[in-house]
């Protein structure tokens, strides 16, 4: 192995240009040759007129983004070695946008590793050296005639992000290297460039090199320009960098904004700072040479928090006498960010995170992410009360903190590092003194670049990436540079240098232990929980439980935003969301590990999302006293009242709106309760009907990026308890009408037989279960198949991390000898009872169907435990009816409208909701247990001619009804790259009726499961239910 590497680089060593040596891409200590230094994310315009609009629109920008010529080859030793020469013989090459990635364009094929890098399957990990073999490598080329009026001023070259090297020439001469594939990369091209002529611009791109051992990131691998490029032209005095710094005073009323201007030159620069209402507030005109600090005094601004993101603008205008040689517009969000007492405070309020970490990644163009696109996440993020981003794990577009500016979202700005795969142990690269350079300048490069966005409350070091000197040199370097900011490492612990304690999936206890413990002073925040890996978040809200209850656990980022999966097709032409393993045989692989986003890739919001919406939320609703229609509404915000907002109000009596209204004026105060009176009319006593009130709060005005009229908050509060129907099922009688009957008949040798008026119920012998259920000739039952007890579901996500599929095994087809059957006819209803054997979980099943002489059929399902067997949990108890798939409607009074479970159900309210079969199926990436609805009180399975069962139990039931079988739906012992959409749909609908079914879990997904107050653990379980017939002509009120 160590041969192959080792003969490919000398290969290439002896390919080396007149001014490069090629050893760059190798040398840990070598990040970038000629590469320009970074600073703020700024653009300097002609002109005052010109610095209100876009950049693009600048007579100083000139696009690179387009169709270059491209050459792709799969090792380093194949690449062309003069291809950057003016004059080289290009037009046998592809043609290829820029920016785009290889992987997802043809060349190559995409990768999705968790950990340890690309080639794990093949060669031994070994920094800085990288394989040679598939380390493939991109050549670019392309002619442009840069502006002749650009002659006399600097040209600076702009690579927004290229994975994960890049050498760059100009008109056959070298310009520079560059690595770290998560920062533009600057180059000045003054010397190189012909204003006004055609100029030949080439670059190549190795797809690893010693930078990827500190880019093992938790998502797909790909190569490529991620994000746009462009010329850009400046004067020769100019303003060579600005750096703003806004603080508060001590009561966080009056403002100062320090001004550091870097000059390159000298000249007069006007300082003006412009509100909304684009009116100067405050300015200064100095004289600026060199670098210096000036300052601004604000009277009482606008503040800026993820709440109130009231923004100013700094106009820096540098002239020359009377001439405007360049204007540079900066956002300004006057903010103070702080830590005492163990809590986090921005303006002297502990905030709470509601956050979510965000890969920068799209279905069609992988790294490369549309404005657009941000802009939707950023919209997503507000309409399901996000408040907060961590950019794992590197830094993003700076259009998305320019997002995050403007519309209200705390940043942790992460730099781009992870060497995760070498563990946290004497290999990580955080001891490497060879590797220091390069944790120092990514982190350097990080701040310098996005110091001026207000949005970026704090720091982090990178990811993963174990513990030692060198984050301990990056935590210094910044601290001395931005004393504004905390900075956090999550392997930094409690005890190293950070901030903040960050860690990653702390359960709950662990939590809380935290934050009792007084020895403890750093606010906890995690940087990652939550794992939103398929069918999850259940328990989420019990995290917020806590959050709520101790001041210093501050909140946490979700893990993660947006489901990884490029959109595909498979050999079939079917499209699906791909996952690790579904492209080769031959890269390493982690499977679906990198779906695990609250949205799917095309930004659908997974069902997930709506919990977390709910939890998140900031206004909240609890009785008062409900017999005279008070109720306290609390305001969670920190900053704004809840004047933007209206109340609406709906009373509804068994599921049916029977009263509502709307609250103009809401008068509460940020962190304040107060007290509301609703006109609820009468509600009867205990007993009579379920009487519930639901309440949303929601946008009076437009704001941001959410419409008027959208809900911010809602709540569901109960003003008259649910009391179940009686199990004491009655024959139908009418009026001078002689009873039905319902006959039984016992001697056919394969079947009980019971019929009626209109009805046919048939059991089999040999098993005891029911096989035929028809009414007014129609089938309730698919033919072949019975209703059965059932105790497994499809595996999700979390239970295959947690190795359920296997631990739960003995449920998932038991053995259930039937013991006995008997038969009998009492009161003109026939009651047949089945006893079973289960010996594999050592209990005792017994089955007992009561129907009456209208085909209603009474079920009750009993088990019992042995008491001294050890056997496993198990996913649900009930039973499964499979139904003929012309049942398509459903109708139910419960939890809705989306799929909801024990343990994730607090954004579902209930009510009365009608939907089809097809609509209850979610397409989770990888097929699972999907479609299920809680606390029903009933359900209703019907065809198009209205005709069907209703089905009611003795206490509120969890139900499903899918064209699908849960054996479709299960992967087995291990995941087998299944995608929903290739999972063909079964001509039936698979009802499933359950007392109960174990919850889903989040603290992660690979161990731990669901809360014990959400799980089915072996024990005695009884569970009655009534099927009853219905028909298009009965009332269902």
């Amino acid at each position: 192995m160590k041969k192959q590497i080792l003969t490919g680089i000398l290969g290439l060593l002896t390919l080396s240009a007149s001014a490069q040596t090629f050893k760059e891409w190798l040398d840990p200590e070598v990040n970038e040759v000629n590469r320009a230094p970074m600073h703020t994310n700024y653009f300097a315009f002609e002109s005052v007129e010109a610095s209100n609009g876009c950049k693009t629109q600048s007579a100083n920008y000139m696009t690179l983004n387009g169709t270059w010529k491209f050459d792709f080859v799969k090792s380093p030793d194949l690449r062309p070695t003069d291809f950057f020469k003016v004059g080289y013989d290009d037009k046998a090459w592809d043609d290829f946008k820029v920016p785009a990635v290889w992987e997802l364009n043809g060349y190559g094929d995409p990768v999705y590793v968790n950990n340890q890098w690309v080639w794990r399957n093949q060669f031994e990990s070994n920094p800085p050296i990288v394989p040679t073999e598939n380390n493939h490598v991109g050549s670019y080329r392309r002619e442009i005639v840069v502006p002749a009026s650009w002659s006399g001023k600097q040209i600076i070259a702009h690579f927004g992000a290229v994975s994960s090297n890049m050498y760059l020439w100009v008109n056959g001469k070298y310009v520079g290297y560059s690595e770290d594939s998560k920062l533009e990369a600057e180059f000045d091209l003054t010397s190189y460039l012909k204003p006004g002529q055609k100029n030949l611009i080439a670059f190549q791109v190795f797809r690893w090199c010693d930078g990827t051992y500190l880019e093992d990131q938790d998502f797909f691998r790909y190569t490529g320009v991620a994000r746009d490029c462009y010329l850009y032209a400046r004067n020769k005095t100019q303003i060579q960098d600005i750096r703003i710094t806004p603080d508060l005073d001590a009561e966080y009323k009056n403002a100062t904004l320090a001004v550091e201007l870097t000059m390159k030159g000298s000249g007069t620069v006007d300082l003006e700072l412009l509100d909304a209402k684009n009116q100067v507030v405050a300015s200064e005109t100095v004289k600026a040479s060199g670098k210096k600090t000036y300052t601004l005094n604000v009277e009482n601004p606008a503040k800026w928090t993820a709440e109130t993101p009231n923004l100013y603008t700094l106009r820096a205008t540098l002239k020359a006498g009377n001439k405007v040689l360049e204007v540079i517009p900066q956002n300004v969000g006057f903010r103070k960010i702080e830590i005492k007492n163990a809590q986090l405070l921005v303006n002297g309020q502990p905030v709470l995170f509601k956050g979510a970490n965000r890969h920068e990644l799209d279905p069609d163009g992988g790294y490369h992410v549309s404005r657009e696109r941000m802009i939707q996440d950023i919209q997503i993020m507000k309409q399901f009360n996000l408040n907060a981003v961590r950019t794992c794990h590197y830094p993003d577009d700076n259009f998305f903190y320019e997002l995050c500016d403007k519309y209200g979202i705390y940043m942790v700005a992460e730099a781009n590092i992870e060497s995760h795969g070498l563990g946290y142990g004497e290999k990580t690269l955080a001891k490497r003194a060879d590797y220091a350079k390069a944790h120092m300048e990514r982190n350097q490069r990080n701040v310098q670049r996005g110091f001026n966005h207000p949005s970026i409350i704090f720091w982090s070091l990178g990811n993963e990436a174990g513990y030692g000197p060198n984050f301990e040199a990056a935590y210094d370097w910044i601290k001395a540079e931005d004393p504004s900011r905390p900075v956090q490492y999550e392997q930094a612990r409690r005890d190293g240098k950070t901030d903040i304690f960050c860690p990653m999936y702390y359960g709950y206890k662990g939590c809380e232990e935290y934050s009792k413990n007084d020895a403890f002073q750093k606010p906890l925040i995690q940087c990652e929980y939550a794992h939103a890996m398929g069918n999850s978040q259940g328990g989420f809200k019990e995290y917020w439980d806590l959050i709520r209850k101790y001041p210093k656990y501050q909140g946490g980022f979700i893990w993660d935003f947006v489901d990884q999966s490029p959109r595909w097709k498979n050999k079939d032409g079917v499209t699906i969301y791909a996952y690790g393993g579904d492209f080769n045989a031959y890269d390493g692989s982690d499977q679906n590990f990198c779906d695990n986003g609250l949205i799917s890739p095309d930004r659908v919001p997974n069902p997930h999302m709506y919990e977390v919406g709910h939890v998140y939320q900031n206004i909240w609703v609890t009785p008062a006293d409900l017999k005279n229609g008070e109720l306290n509404v609390y305001n969670e915000n920190f900053f704004r009242d809840l004047s933007a907002y209206y109340m609406e109000w709906t009373v509804l009596k068994n599921g049916k709106p029977v009263r509502s209204g709307r609250v103009e004026n809401l008068n509460v105060a940020p962190q304040q309760t107060a007290k509301m009176k609703l006109d609820l009319g009468k509600v009867c006593n205990k007993g009579c009907c379920e009487f519930l009130l639901n309440v949303s709060f929601k946008l009076k005005n437009a704001e941001g990026l959410l419409n008027a009229g959208h809900a911010v908050a809602t709540e569901q509060i109960a003003l008259n308890e649910y009391k179940a129907p009686s199990m004491d099922l009655k024959n139908v009688e009418e009026v001078n009408v002689a009873p039905a009957e319902t006959v039984l008949t016992e001697n056919d040798r394969n079947f009980l037989i019971v019929t009626g008026e209109n009805f046919r119920v048939e059991f089999n012998k040999f098993t005891g279960f029911m096989n035929m259920y028809r009414v007014d000739g129609v089938d309730f039952i698919e033919d072949g198949n019975q209703l059965k007890p059932n105790f497994w579901r499809a595996p999700t996500d979390n239970d295959y991390g947690a190795g359920l599929q296997r631990r739960y095994q003995a449920w998932k087809n038991p053995e259930m000898r039937k013991e006995s059957m008997t038969q009998r006819v009492e009161n003109n209803q026939v009651i047949v009872e089945v006893a079973y054997d289960m010996p594999k979980v050592s209990g005792k099943l017994n089955l007992t169907y009561v129907i009456n002489n209208a085909g209603a059929v009474k079920v009750t399902q009993k088990f019992t435990a042995s008491k001294d067997a050890k056997v496993s949990n198990m996913f649900r108890f009930g039973m499964q009816m499979p139904m003929p798939s012309e049942f398509e409607t459903v109708e139910f009074y419960g939890r809705g409208p989306i799929e909801n479970y024990i343990d994730r159900n607090n954004c579902t309210d209930l009510g009365i909701y009608r939907q089809s079969v097809d609509e209850q199926f979610y397409s989770y990436i990888r097929p699972q247990e999907n479609g299920n609805k809680t606390d029903i009180r009933w359900w209703q399975m019907t065809n198009t001619e209205g005709k069907g069962i209703k089905v009611v139990a003795e206490a509120p039931f969890s139900a499903s009804a899918l064209h699908y079988t849960i054996e479709s739906l299960d992967e087995g012992m291990h995941k087998m790259n299944g995608h929903s959409p290739e999972v063909a749909k079964a001509d039936l609908t698979n009802f499933c009726i359950d007392k109960v079914q174990m919850g889903l879990g989040c603290e992660d997904s690979w161990g731990r499961i669901a809360r014990p107050e959400y799980q089915v653990p072996y024990a005695d379980y009884e569970f009655t239910f009534i099927i009853t017939p219905v028909n298009n002509r009965v009332n269902l009120k």
